[in-house]
């Protein structure tokens, strides 16, 4: 066999995951505290074993779709390996779809077997009224075997715990797991990740943490996206020989008794996870001495908060800037934090990021860059060979739209300095135009949260006869003294906007719109913001 051969088909994600079987299979893979049930990686395979026997039984062919509808529990971690050893899809989606999207998933990525949480199975159940693809297999995890759906320990009764055996070998050019785009305007793109892929992700965490066999990983964030999968969750770890400590929903009280118990060494989560893991810190002192790292990736840690969680939490914050399609592609590890916070770091070691010039009528060329002075705004652009598909599924159009001359066109705006470190400012669809000025939410947002009695808020805007549009903010009060006129002083006085950027509306909400992977839904304010100027709602000063 020549080196190509071999490489292309023992360089995959699950040769990765067997060698650990293989070396590691008395150290602990997986540990669900809900039940306290703990998996060595030799348990971890049989168990795969036995999903993959069932599921093979059952008609599953190379390329065949396994669609998750769970929240982080050890079904999804056995699905996800079984996946990859049945040459077959894993494809996770968001719990929190309504039955419609649900349905726009299952009728794009057509998958034979659907396994979810019975927590999901009326959204399921109506989704499937509203499909013209019918899965080949309902499977429900902690239900019960029931009319058109089995349940998960019916569908593995009697399966067998040897190796599955095939007539074909593996690739790294094989799709191995497809995720689907948070949504966050217009409809989600799947996102076909191949086996090189995953196998490559984790070699990015595994160099920027840096992550090994040692280590006691838990991601707070959901696994069913990029950040939750490929961030010390099941990919890197398992291909690591890391162990793995599930957690199901977050509660930051909880994640901290965790991390005690259970001497964990990096945890993950989105930069609110970390506010309210800092908050119950102060309260409670855990014992976090086993914390080598602390991972924040969906938006940029404010100075201010950065300093904090150093102190509170662990000196090793990490904070990572990236998108489905490419997962992290500039990151901040501890050495470069405080003092760049606020950013989203430089490029990664195998990917190039850069900012563009924007053009009303056109995109830039790649090599059409946005001046390093930190003060011109441009249009972030990725090239990752080593994490992206460099596709859509059943998308051409939005390949075509996204992806060009090897780079994806994200729509993030930013500015970036002479050492290439980028600063997000918004979105070219979040981009307010007062005036005729252009105003980036990020900006105002960076400027209120340093209020003392800001919490956190988001910047959107409503239609003004005169402005065009003017800014408008939501507050969540850290101290329910404060009155919008503060705000509004704060503003004038403060340095880092301008007069005109101020806010001339506000509103104090109890909390604000997040996606899955922690970043700010503005396209979902904005609506509310509308309603809100409608119903005489929002406070003007």
């Amino acid at each position: 066999m020549d080196f190509k051969t071999i490489f292309e088909s023992r360089y995959t994600w699950i040769e990765g995951f067997m060698r650990n079987v293989r070396r590691y299979g008395n150290k602990l893979a997986m540990i669900n505290p809900d039940d306290d049930r703990q998996w060595t990686y030799a348990e971890l395979n049989k168990e795969t074993n036995r999903l993959g026997h069932a599921l093979q039984t059952d008609g599953m062919q190379k390329g065949d779709v396994l669609m998750l509808l769970l929240y982080n529990c050890p079904e999804f971690a056995f699905a996800y390996v079984a996946a990859h050893k049945m040459h077959g899809v894993c494809c996770p989606v968001s719990f929190r779809l309504s039955a419609g999207e649900l349905a726009f998933n299952i009728d794009d990525s057509k998958p034979m077997v659907l396994l979810f949480n019975e927590a999901y199975k009326e959204t399921v159940q109506e989704a499937l009224t509203l499909t013209c693809y019918q899965p080949k297999r309902l499977i429900v995890v902690g239900g019960k075997t029931e009319g058109n759906v089995i349940s998960y320990s019916d569908y593995l009764k009697g399966s067998s715990e040897a190796e599955p055996t095939f007539d074909y070998d593996y690739n790294i050019y094989d799709e191995t797991t497809r995720l689907y785009t948070s949504g966050t305007t217009g409809r989600p793109k799947g996102v076909p990740l191949t086996s090189i892929n995953e196998v490559l992700s984790a070699h990015d965490v595994m160099i920027h943490f840096p992550m090994s066999y040692k280590d006691v990983t838990m991601n707070t964030t959901p696994w069913f996206h990029r950040g939750g999968l490929h961030c010390a969750g099941p990919g890197p770890a398992f291909y690591a020989g890391a162990t793995i400590v599930v957690m199901s929903k977050f509660d930051s009280e909880t994640a901290l008794r965790y991390v005690a118990k259970y001497k964990i060494t990096f945890l993950i989560g989105v930069p609110t996870v970390l506010e309210e893991l800092a908050d119950n810190q102060e309260r409670k002192g855990y014992d976090l001495s086993t914390l080598r790292g602390i991972v924040t990736m969906g938006s940029p840690l404010e100075r201010s908060a950065c300093i904090r969680y150093q102190k509170v939490l662990t000196p090793n914050i990490f904070n990572g800037y990236g998108t489905t399609e490419t997962f992290w592609n500039t990151f901040l590890r501890p050495f470069d934090l405080p003092e760049n916070a606020g950013t989203a770091g430089a490029s990664c070691i195998d990917d190039d990021v850069r900012v563009v010039k924007i053009y009303e009528d056109r995109r830039a060329e790649p090599d059409d860059l946005a001046a390093h002075d930190g003060q011109e705004v441009g249009e972030v652009i990725i090239s990752s060979p080593a994490k992206s598909p460099f596709l859509y599924s059943n998308n051409a159009e939005e390949t075509e739209n996204k992806y060009y001359k090897g780079f994806i066109y994200t729509h993030d705006l930013a500015t970036w300095d002479e050492n290439q470190f980028i600063t997000i400012v918004g979105r070219k669809d979040d981009m307010i135009i007062s005036s005729g000025e252009n105003i980036y939410p990020t900006e105002i947002e960076a400027v209120l949260n340093n209020h003392p009695k800001v919490k956190d808020c988001i910047v959107t805007s409503v239609p003004d006869k005169v402005r065009g549009q003017v800014v408008t903010a939501y507050v969540v009060r850290a101290d329910e003294s404060l009155i919008p006129e503060e705000l509004d002083e704060y503003c004038k006085e403060s340095p880092y906007i301008a007069n005109f950027k101020r806010p001339r509306f506000y509103r104090f909400v109890a909390q604000l719109p997040f996606n899955a992977t922690g970043k700010k839904l503005h396209v979902k304010i904005k609506e509310d913001a509308l309603i809100d100027l409608k119903n005489g709602l929002l406070y003007r000063v």
